[in-house]
């Protein structure tokens, strides 16, 4: 438990083959179903306060109360994603911690000396998401998330579904 962020939700992976990625959660470990969602429609997206045109694959499930993120990144906008490829290959590149007050948050993590990264929205405005830069620990960086809206609604039927999955239907593709 953090003192300034709470608890861990969801752990975010980065990969170069999301379809491959996901056959091996569902397969190998055993985790699903993955929500997939081939194209993300960001409100917007800004990388170190620039806008940037990303072009993202996500794919959610939950094993327990952790929500397991798999990320492909389509284009060469720049963005987090692809500086943790660069740097580090594929695997765990953030830690997501959410709220229903964002704007708090968002407020005491700037406070505490944190500095975004990239930031976005997406579904409105209680869907904004940012990533902090975490130079003092090499890799995974530190997520927030709002989820007052309609995100978290999708969270809770992810982590729902999740709990009685029996191994069929392992990704379920979502229109965004």
């Amino acid at each position: 438990m953090s003192l300034l962020f709470g608890k861990v939700c969801q752990n975010g992976y980065v990969v170069r083959d999301i379809e491959a990625a996901m056959a091996f959660w569902t397969e190998v470990l055993r985790v699903g179903p993955f929500f997939y969602i081939p194209k993300v429609k960001t409100d917007w997206f800004r990388y170190r306060g620039a806008d940037s045109p990303v072009d993202l694959s996500i794919a959610l499930a939950n094993s327990g109360d952790l929500q397991i993120e798999l990320i492909q990144q389509r284009n060469a906008a720049p963005s987090m994603y692809l500086d943790f490829l660069e740097r580090h290959g594929e695997g765990l590149q953030h830690m997501s911690y959410w709220t229903t007050d964002y704007q708090a948050l968002y407020d005491r993590a700037v406070a505490s000396g944190f500095v975004v990264g990239h930031e976005g929205q997406i579904g409105g405005p209680k869907g904004r998401f940012a990533y902090f830069e975490t130079v003092g620990h090499a890799g995974t960086v530190i997520e927030i998330s709002d989820i007052s809206g309609g995100k978290g609604r999708f969270f809770q039927h992810i982590r729902k579904i999740a709990e009685g999955w029996d191994g069929r239907d392992p990704v379920r593709l979502v229109e965004s």
